[in-house]
């Protein structure tokens, strides 16, 4: 008796624990699918908006390019470091090797992050020179009109475009960066080239030798210069 008041205590027990299939659902849309659908019916609106806030855009700020100089960097990972796009500006070191302050660069289009760093001089170089490049074909205008600065273009390239615009014609004058200055992935055969010996500059034919060499020589210099020590020390108490 006391066996079956105990059976039927664990039949209770997993019935409770089992009490549904526990089945998940697959589409829980049956029931007020109305408040749940999004639809975007509105995309060709938006599209004609988004055309017409950048025709604004362009016109407010005009003759000035709508977007701004962005500096070459390489994309992060292992998986991706072979190809190059745009970063989010420039660094303190390339805008002082390019002869730009930090406090008008921005305000002549050029992006800052104060936040990133170089850490190779190829990059430093390839990034000073897309601002040299830049430096020399902005024209500035000066803050009031007549009163020119250390840093404005000439009286006459200011004149010239000013006639250019009053005339309406933009022939020469860039509306985007991204277009005057823009960021091309060498294809895989272009950016991979045999180096042959030949061509090698002079004492660097055993580059590699001379790498394990040197790797080889600062992993046993402490077991050397302990030998060394230990023999020096024999040889002075021999000759005493």
């Amino acid at each position: 008796m006391d066996w079956l008041v105990i059976s039927a205590a664990w039949t209770i027990f997993f019935a409770a624990l089992v009490a549904h299939n526990n089945q998940i659902q697959k589409n829980h849309f049956r029931k007020d699918w109305q408040k749940r659908v999004r639809v975007h019916f509105d995309q060709p609106g938006r599209k004609h908006r988004r055309r017409e806030n950048r025709i604004a855009k362009a016109a407010a700020v005009a003759p000035r390019p709508v977007d701004k100089l962005r500096p070459v960097v390489r994309c992060p990972t292992v998986k991706y470091n072979r190809r190059v796009r745009a970063g989010r500006g420039f660094t303190l070191a390339e805008l002082k090797e390019a002869g730009i302050p930090k406090k008008l660069a921005p305000t002549v289009g050029i992006s800052v992050d104060h936040r990133r760093t170089n850490y190779s001089k190829e990059s430093l170089v390839a990034n000073v020179a897309r601002l040299k490049d830049y430096k020399a074909r902005l024209i500035l205008f000066p803050r009031k009109s007549g009163q020119f600065k250390k840093l404005d273009s000439s009286a006459e390239d200011v004149k010239a475009v000013k006639a250019s615009l009053a005339e309406g014609k933009r022939e020469g004058i860039a509306t985007r960066v991204q277009a005057t200055f823009p960021i091309d992935n060498l294809a895989a055969g272009n950016a991979i080239s045999e180096v042959a010996r030949d061509s090698m500059p002079k004492g660097e034919e055993a580059a590699y030798r001379r790498l394990r060499d040197a790797r080889a020589e600062a992993r046993h210099r402490g077991q050397r210069e302990k030998r060394a020590k230990a023999k020096a020390e024999e040889e002075s108490a021999a000759k005493k």
